[in-house]
C-alpha cells in the first residue's frame, strides 16, 4: 500500500505530506484546490513525462516521494507512523523535476533510469482518470489479466517454448543446414578415398621415380657404356686388368714391410672383379622398358596432382588425409546428433502446437465470461448501452488479446486506447478491476464519477468500496455519495499566504466529514439541512457497506 505521499513545489502545492491507510480513501475539495495535482504527482512516480511548467514558480525543482509499505513485512506503528523496525518492508520511490526540464529518479535512495522507476511504479500503482496511466490499456497486461481470470496456467507452455528454442539453437550450432553437412561429408569421403588409394608412404617417392625414369630413358647408352667399361677392365691394352693386378701383388716379396701393400692389391683385385661382373650384367641385360617408363610417369603425375591439391609435399598430402578423416568423424557424429535433434524438434513442435491450441481455447472461453462480467458492471455504472468484448488472436496460443469497448449505443467496438472520455474510461477500468481477482496494491480513480449522480453514484461508490477490500483505493471525487463511502476522507484546500496560493491537505474526523459532505451537497457547509443530509449519507453508507 501507499503509506505516505510527499509533494514539494508542484504547482500550487508548496509542501504537502499525505498519510494514507488501507481501504478506500476519498480526496475532496473545491475545483483547483490541488486534488488532481496529487494524482499528477503519483503519475510522476510512474515515469510519466514531466512538464517543467509544473514546477512551482520561484523554485528550482519539484520533488515527489512515495513510501510504499509491503504488508507481509511491515505494519504501522502504534501512533500511525511508519515503524522503523519494519523498514525492510518499505520501498521509497522518488522523482525530482527541475525547472530547467531535467528529471531524476531514485528507488530506495539508489539512482535509477526513469524507465526503471516506471517499471517499478506501474507494478505498485494503477491510475485511472485524466492521466490515463492504466497498465490494463497495454496488450500484455490485458493478456495477463485474462489468464489470471481464467486460471490459465502457462508454465507448461513456457517450458515447451524454451525446449523448442533450445533445440533450434542446438540445431543452428550443429551447422543448421543438413544438406550442406551431407555435401561436406561426401566431399571429405572423396578426398579420403583419393588419398588412400594412392598408398602413400615414401615421402621422397617423387625423387626416386624421377631417377628411375631418367635411367630408363637412357637404357641403350648405359648398356653400351657398360660394355666398353667391361672390355677395358678385362682386355684393356691386350691384358686383363684383374690378372695384371694379381701379378703385381704376387711379384712383391713376402716381407712384413710390403704386407700392407700386397693386402691392398688383393682388395683391388676383388673389387675390380666385382665391377667387371656387374658391368657385364648391365651390358648383357639392360634394355629399354616402355611399359615401366609409362608406369613411372603415370605414378609421378598422380603424386604431383595430389601435392597440388593438398600441399607442396607428399608429407603434406598424408597430413591432409589424416585431417579429412578426423573432420569426417566429427561431422558424422554431428550429423547423428543433428538427426536426433531434428527428430526431437519435430516432436517438440507438435507438442507445442497442442499446448498452444489448448491455451488459446481456454483464453477464448475465459474471454467470453470476463467480457460478460465487465459488461454487466458497466451497465450498473451509468453506461447502460455499453458493450464490452475481448478478442483472442488466431495465431499460436492466442497471444494477441485485446479489450474492446463500445461506450454508447451505435458506437463500434474499439480498443480501450481510443476511449476519449476520462469518466467512461475510469468506470470501464473499475468494471474490469471488479471482474478480476488480482490487482496492483494501489488503485487511483480520478473522474470515475464524471457525468453521473443519484443512484448511479451510489452504485459506483459501492463498487469502489468492494474493490477496496482487495486493494488500497484512492478516489478523487466531487460527489457526496462517493465521498460518504470512503473509509478515510482527506480534504484538499487552498489559501493565499503572503501573496501566494498554497494547497494543503487535512484528514477529516467524523464531524469534519459531515461538514465537507455538506459543502459538496449544497455549497453551504453550515447549512443545517445539508448537514442532516450528510449525516444520513454517512449512516446509510454504514448500512450499505455491511450489505456489500
Amino acid at each position: 500500500m501507499l503509506a505516505t505521499l510527499r509533494v514539494v513545489n508542484l504547482g500550487v502545492i508548496e509542501d504537502v505530506t499525505l498519510e494514507l491507510s488501507p481501504g478506500m480513501t476519498v480526496l475532496t475539495g473545491e475545483t483547483g484546490a490541488g486534488k488532481t495535482l496529487l494524482v499528477g504527482a503519483l503519475s510522476l512516480l510512474l515515469g510519466d513525462r514531466a512538464d517543467p511548467t509544473m514546477v512551482r514558480s520561484g523554485t528550482d525543482e519539484a520533488v515527489v516521494e512515495g513510501v510504499f509499505r509491503h504488508e507481509s513485512s511491515a505494519s504501522p506503528g502504534g501512533d500511525g507512523s511508519i515503524d522503523a523496525g519494519n523498514a525492510g518492508g518499505e520501498e521509497i520511490l522518488t522523482r525530482v523535476v527541475s525547472a530547467s526540464g531535467t528529471s531524476k529518479a531514485w528507488i530506495d535512495g539508489r539512482r535509477v533510469p526513469l524507465a526503471g522507476l516506471a517499471r517499478r511504479g506501474t507494478d505498485l500503482v494503477e491510475l485511472h482518470g485524466q492521466q490515463q496511466h492504466q497498465a490494463l490499456r497495454q496488450a500484455g497486461a490485458q493478456r495477463a489479466a485474462l489468464d489470471a481470470f481464467g486460471g490459465i496456467a502457462l508454465g507448461a507452455l513456457e517450458a515447451q517454448r524454451r525446449l523448442v528454442r533450445d533445440l533450434e539453437a542446438e540445431r543452428e550450432a550443429l551447422g543448421g543446414d543438413a544438406t550442406q553437412r551431407q555435401r561436406e561429408l561426401a566431399f571429405l569421403s572423396f578426398q579420403i578415398d583419393e588419398i588412400e588409394q594412392a598408398q602413400l608412404g615414401d615421402v621422397a617417392e617423387i625423387e626416386r621415380l624421377d631417377a628411375e625414369a631418367a635411367a630408363l630413358g637412357e637404357a641403350e647408352t648405359i648398356r653400351q657404356q657398360a660394355a666398353i667399361a667391361h672390355s677395358l677392365l678385362v682386355d684393356g691394352a691386350g691384358a686383363n686388368v684383374t690378372d695384371l693386378l694379381g701379378e703385381v701383388a704376387r711379384s712383391l716379396p713376402d716381407v712384413p714391410v710390403l704386407a700392407p701393400l700386397r693386402s691392398r692389391l688383393d682388395g683391388l683385385v676383388a673389387e675390380a672383379s666385382d665391377v667387371a661382373t656387374e658391368l657385364r650384367h648391365v651390358a648383357e641385360t639392360w634394355e629399354a622398358d616402355p611399359a615401366r617408363l609409362e608406369e613411372l610417369h603415370r605414378r609421378r603425375r598422380l603424386l604431383i596432382d595430389l601435392t597440388r591439391k593438398y600441399g607442396g609435399t607428399i608429407d603434406d598430402v598424408i597430413r591432409a588425409g589424416e585431417e579429412a578423416r578426423r573432420r569426417r568423424e566429427e561431422l558424422g557424429a554431428r550429423q547423428d546428433r543433428a538427426d536426433r535433434v531434428q527428430d526431437d524438434l519435430a516432436a517438440a513442435l507438435t507438442a507445442l502446437h497442442i499446448q498452444e491450441s489448448q491455451v488459446a481455447s481456454a483464453r477464448r472461453k475465459a474471454a467470453t465470461a470476463l467480457a460478460a462480467a465487465i459488461e454487466d458492471s458497466l451497465h450498473e455504472l451509468a453506461m447502460p448501452s455499453a458493450r464490452f468484448a475481448i478478442t483472442v488472436g488466431d495465431d499460436g496460443a492466442g497471444e494477441d488479446v485485446a479489450f474492446l469497448l463500445g461506450a454508447n449505443a451505435g458506437e463500434p467496438l474499439a480498443p480501450l486506447t481510443r476511449v476519449a472520455s476520462g469518466g467512461e474510461l475510469a468506470r470501464t477500468m473499475l468494471a474490469v478491476r471488479l471482474a478480476l481477482s488480482d490487482a496492483p496494491a494501489v488503485l487511483v480513480f480520478d473522474e470515475v464519477d464524471a457525468g453521473i449522480g443519484g443512484a448511479t453514484a451510489a452504485t459506483v461508490a459501492r463498487k469502489l468500496r468492494a474493490l477496496a477490500a482487495r486493494s488500497q483505493v484512492i478516489v478523487v471525487t466531487h460527489l457526496a455519495q462517493v465521498a460518504a463511502f470512503g473509509d478515510h476522507h482527506v480534504r484538499v484546500s487552498k489559501a493565499e499566504q503572503c501573496g501566494r496560493t498554497i494547497s494543503s491537505v487535512e484528514p477529516l474526523d467524523p464531524e469534519g466529514r459531515v461538514v465537507e459532505i455538506s459543502r459538496m451537497l449544497s455549497g453551504h457547509p453550515d447549512s443545517a439541512t445539508a448537514r442532516l443530509h450528510a449525516r444520513e449519507l454517512l449512516e446509510a453508507r454504514g448500512t450499505q457497506r455491511r450489505a456489500v
